[in-house]
C-alpha cells in the first residue's frame, strides 16, 4: 500500500513563503501524476495544482495562486513540491498532497496523504 506524507506546513506571515514537500512511498509513485489541494475551515477542497508524471506539464487550476505556488517533483527521491511565495492568509487551509491518474483530472486522483496544516497571519 502506497502512503504519501506532507511536511512543511507552519505559521508564518503574510507575504512570506513555505515550501511543502510530499514524501511518497511504498509504491512507485513516478507513474502517477501529482497533486496538491487545500481545504480551509468551512469550504470545499480546493484544486491548487498538479504536475504530470514526467514533470513538464505543471497545472494550476485555481487563479488565485497562479504565479505565487509552483509545482514540481523528483521522481528519485519519489518527492512532489509546492513552493508558496506571496503568501496571504486567504492561503490558510490544511494541504493535501496526493496522487493519481491525470494532473488535469482531479477526480482521478486516489492517494491521499493526512495534510499539513499553513497558517498565513496578517
Amino acid at each position: 500500500q502506497g502512503q504519501l506524507v506532507e511536511s512543511g506546513g507552519g505559521l508564518v506571515q503574510a507575504g512570506d513563503s513555505l515550501r511543502l514537500s510530499c514524501a511518497a512511498s511504498g509504491r512507485t509513485f513516478s507513474s502517477y501524476a501529482m497533486g496538491w489541494f487545500r481545504q480551509a475551515p468551512g469550504k470545499e477542497r480546493e484544486y491548487v495544482a498538479g504536475i504530470s508524471l514526467n514533470g513538464d506539464s505543471p497545472y494550476y487550476p485555481a487563479d488565485s495562486v497562479k504565479g505565487r505556488f509552483t509545482i514540481s517533483r523528483d521522481n528519485a527521491l519519489n518527492t512532489v513540491y509546492l513552493q508558496m511565495n506571496s503568501l496571504k492568509p486567504e492561503d490558510t487551509a490544511v494541504y493535501y498532497c496526493a496522487a493519481g491518474g491525470s494532473h488535469v483530472l482531479p477526480h482521478l486522483y486516489h492517494y491521499w496523504g493526512q495534510g499539513t496544516q499553513v497558517t498565513v497571519s496578517s
